[in-house]
């Protein structure tokens, strides 16, 4: 089975409104300052194509005294472009697993989702 393509202009397009999503909504309401503590604390939200895949990631920083100062990556919600303004939307579980949570929804209801379930936000 062939994956979907995904064109690299409607690629810009969709990062763009993801960023300013990412921008205006997720990093005022859950990253409006950096706190450093003595374990691993978020530092930037932060978004990624991989594939057809656009993934919304939280940048951690170590506090711990082995590692402090060291920095990754851990995704929280994920898009899967499946057709022209159509996504299903699904949430990373601790597992390592993706779970599907909602299929075939337009981008601005994709991204409204990830506002009205709290399973979808960053921790």
């Amino acid at each position: 089975m062939r994956s979907p393509t995904v064109s690299a202009r409607e690629k810009a397009d969709i990062t763009a409104i993801c960023q300013t999503f990412i921008d205006t909504v997720l990093k005022p309401r859950f990253l409006p300052t950096i706190r450093p503590t003595q374990f691993n604390y978020l530092v930037d939200i932060q978004g990624k194509w991989h594939g057809h895949k656009y993934r919304f990631l939280q940048r951690y920083r170590s506090g711990f005294e082995d590692n402090r100062g060291k920095e990754f990556d851990a995704p929280f919600v994920r898009l899967d472009w499946i057709a022209p303004d159509r996504f299903n939307v699904q949430w990373h579980r601790h597992t390592g697993q993706w779970w599907p949570i909602h299929n075939n929804l337009p981008l601005k209801a994709a991204l409204d989702a990830i506002i009205d379930n709290g399973i979808l936000h960053p921790l």
